[in-house]
């Protein structure tokens, strides 16, 4: 900042935000109609094709608005109650909750029993071979749901039950409307999304070393586009209240601190490399014994 003083006028809110979450809602209430008297092969089909990628998508839109980038930081509660309606077509209660634990994970990375995007130990002393590996990848979505009550549970607070309460309202209308395929093709869209999925090469690409040294590595390829600008994840980490959409920029004030860091442009490469390389395990993340006090959300 000191050197670049013009990427503080980057810190702002997006609200074009807003109106790809709204469209990105419609689109999925769409499909869950149009599915609804498919044949089962095709319900899969399309959940794995399309609603995997929206489901993905919106995640990552969950994190744009965790950071408070829908409607800024003098609107916060603005910003949970929209996270709120982001999670809806995802099936399952996520927002609130993945606010809490995400805003511990940039305060303290790589924090031992407070970031819980660490592995557990027993994660990464079971999943130590190529097949259990791939195994792993494809039940992350399991892994990051049941880690944070394994690792650092936190009492459940108010706005994670409207949360719960608003999903369970949802899921139950659409499957009263539409039935069981169009439920189904929701729930599956989500975990099969968030599994082995070309996407889910984020998780991995972002903090697992494979070379040593280097913590954080940003990938830009582009499925950029479809995530929210979440691979430029160095620049993330450097300023967490500048939005997705403007952090090529902070790449491109800033060259000089990006170009040369390792990086990445394929997820796919990704997930194959962490699969194949016997080096690599879910052990592969630096920990960090905390010093003084922690504070929580």
């Amino acid at each position: 900042l000191a050197k670049h003083p013009e990427i503080k006028a980057l810190m702002k809110p997006d609200y074009n935000l807003i109106w790809v979450v709204v469209l990105m809602v419609l689109a999925q209430l769409t499909a869950f109609y149009l599915v609804k008297d498919l044949d089962w092969k095709w319900v899969i089909f399309w959940a794995y094709v399309f609603g995997s990628c929206i489901s993905h998508s919106m995640t990552l839109a969950i994190h744009e608005i965790s950071h408070n980038s829908a409607f800024g930081n003098s609107k916060a509660m603005w910003n949970r109650w929209f996270g709120i309606f982001a999670n809806l077509p995802l099936g399952l209660p996520y927002s609130i909750s993945f606010k809490r634990y995400h805003m511990d994970h940039h305060r303290y990375l790589g924090g031992d029993g407070i970031d819980v995007d660490i592995p557990t130990n027993f994660e990464g002393w079971f999943f130590c071979t190529r097949f259990r590996k791939f195994i792993w990848i494809v039940l992350q979505p399991f892994f990051y749901a049941i880690r944070p009550l394994c690792i650092n549970p936190k009492p459940i607070t108010r706005l994670e039950i409207i949360n719960l309460l608003a999903q369970l309202v949802f899921d139950v209308v659409i499957y009263y409307l539409w039935g069981l395929k169009s439920t189904f093709y929701m729930l599956a869209g989500s975990v099969l999304g968030l599994g082995l999925h070309p996407i889910s090469g984020h998780f991995i690409a972002e903090h697992y070393m494979f070379l040593k040294g280097h913590e954080t590595y940003s990938y830009y390829g582009p499925l950029n586009l479809l995530t929210f600008n979440v691979g430029y994840h160095n620049e993330h980490h450097d300023f967490p209240n500048i939005p997705g959409k403007s952090l090529p920029l902070v790449k491109k004030i800033a060259a000089e601190y990006y170009d040369n860091l390792p990086q990445y442009n394929s997820w796919i490469k990704v997930l194959y490399d962490f699969v194949m390389d016997d080096t690599i395990s879910p052990y592969s993340r630096m920990k960090r014994q905390l010093k003084g006090e922690v504070k929580q959300d």
